[in-house]
């Protein structure tokens, strides 16, 4: 019955693209927009308009940003001999939240997966090599995901980072193994990056 409605069902598809959303609730979110004043419409279509035509990747850590560089990266307060890596933009927005990190950061923009084809060449592990180069950094911190891939990039850029004489750490205790960071609870964070240890 729906699918005589092409503009309905081109929403749902559209809406059902988004991690963690399936038909179901992407059909739900359709009828939603749909009972929403013409205004609310227009105003989610400016937000997502906005957000492609203003925000980029900083050249410095590769954070999202609608500045280059980032206002993270132009902050004197933080501490430049101290660098946390991450996966993704939303690990970054994780440990900021947990306010247990005062130094940079380097966001990866993936993790190692053979079978999927994602190599050293395909992350941004040749600009982090060039950031710790000057000698200002002491330590790294690897805060990728306790998955079999973030394993495996933390082992990696350990094998990278120690010759350099550089201090490499892991999160500590608190985030189970299989878990993303961005899931997980500011106090949980908090605990693991404050009780970082040697990797």
């Amino acid at each position: 019955m729906l699918d005589s409605v092409p503009s309905f069902t081109r929403l749902v598809v559209e809406l059902a693209k988004f991690p963690g959303i399936g038909q179901k609730t992407a059909t739900r979110l359709a009828f939603f927009l749909l009972r929403q004043p013409a205004a609310e419409a227009e105003a989610l279509a400016a937000a997502i308009r906005e957000l492609k035509e203003r925000i980029g990747f900083c050249s410095v850590c590769f954070h999202v940003t609608e500045s280059d560089p980032c206002p993270l990266c132009l902050d004197p307060g933080r501490d430049e001999s101290l660098l946390c890596v991450v996966e993704e933009p939303q690990d970054l927005v994780a440990i900021e939240r947990s306010r247990s990190f005062q130094g940079r950061y380097h966001v990866l923009h993936g993790a190692l997966s053979p079978l999927d084809g994602i190599g050293p060449e395909e992350l941004r592990v040749a600009e982090l090599l060039t950031r710790l180069r000057p000698g200002k950094v002491q330590e790294v911190l690897v805060a990728t995901n306790f998955s079999v891939e973030g394993e495996a990039t933390a082992l990696y850029l350990a094998r990278l980072i120690r010759p350099l004489g550089i201090r490499v750490t892991r999160p500590a205790h608190g985030i189970p193994l299989g878990s993303d960071l961005e899931f997980i609870d500011e106090a949980t964070v908090n605990r693991a990056v404050e009780g970082r240890r040697d990797f």
